[in-house]
C-alpha cells in the first residue's frame, strides 16, 4: 500500500505566520532531496500527519511537491510543543527505493507470559527496533512473543524474528521485555517489628535530645 500526502509551498516567515498557519490546521515543514535540489519549505495537513503518525509512522509517503512533483520520501524529524504536544514542524527525506535506509520500527507484545499469572511483572523496556533494509521492506511492527516467558526471564533484542531482508541495527543485547520478580508482602510480625524498632529509635533521639539539653544547661 502506498501512502500519498499533498503539500503545498511555503514562503520564509515569520512566527506570527508560523503560528497562524498552525491555526489553519496546517504543519510547517521541510523536504530535503536530490531530487528536490534545495531545501524546500512546505505546509502539510495537520490532520494527515496525526493520522500518518498514528498509524504509519515509519511508512515511506509518496509526497506531492509543487516545485518537485510527487517523491518518495520518508519522515526524519518531527517537532512537538513540550507542553500541548501540538504538532510544531516536520522534516522529510527523499529516498531512492532501492536503496536501503534505516528506520525505527515499533515492538508489540503477543501472547500470554505463565510469569504474568504467576504474579510477576511484565515491563516493556523497548517500545522500538532500529532496522536497514529496502524501503519496501520496512515491517509496521515487530513482535515479541512472550508465551514462554517465566518470572525472572528476559528476551533480548537478538531474540526477536525479523522479517527476511531486514537487519537489525539497536544493540542486540538490550533487554526488550522482562519479567519482574513480584516483591515481597511483610507479614503482620514484620510490620510489628518494624513499627518496634522505629518506636525505640524515636525514644533514643529523645533521650539524646535530653541529654543535650542539660548538657547546655
Amino acid at each position: 500500500m502506498t501512502l500519498t500526502m499533498k503539500a503545498e509551498d511555503r514562503l520564509v516567515q515569520t512566527k506570527a505566520d508560523l503560528r497562524r498557519l498552525r491555526q489553519q490546521g496546517k504543519v510547517p515543514g521541510v523536504v530535503y532531496g536530490k531530487n528536490i535540489g534545495k531545501p524546500t519549505a512546505i505546509a502539510v495537513s495537520e490532520k494527515e500527519l496525526l493520522s500518518l503518525l498514528r498509524s504509519h509512522p515509519n511508512a515511506v509517503l509518496e509526497l506531492e511537491v509543487p516545485s518537485a512533483g510527487k517523491q518518495p520520501v520518508m519522515m526524519s524529524d518531527v517537532q512537538r510543543d513540550s507542553l500541548s504536544r501540538g504538532l510544531l514542524h516536520v522534516d522529510f527525506h527523499q529516498i531512492n527505493l532501492n536503496e536501503e535506509v534505516k528506520a525505527h520500527v515499533r515492538l508489540e507484545v503477543v501472547g500470554e507470559a505463565p510469569g504474568d499469572k504467576e504474579g510477576g511483572i511484565l515491563q516493556l523496556m523497548l517500545h522500538e527496533l532500529e532496522v536497514q533494509c529496502l524501503p519496501r521492506d520496512i515491517p509496521e511492527s515487530i513482535e515479541v512473543d512472550v508465551s514462554n516467558l517465566q518470572i525472572g526471564e528476559n528476551i533480548l533484542a537478538s531474540d526477536l524474528e525479523l522479517p527476511q531482508g531486514v537487519e537489525m541495527k539497536s544493540d542486540p543485547e538490550q533487554v526488550v521485555v522482562t519479567i519482574l520478580t513480584p516483591q515481597k508482602d511483610i507479614t503482620e510480625e514484620e510490620a510489628e517489628d518494624a513499627a518496634v524498632e522505629s518506636a525505640e529509635a524515636e525514644a533514643r533521639a529523645a533521650e539524646a535530645g535530653a541529654e543535650e539539653v542539660k548538657t547546655e544547661a
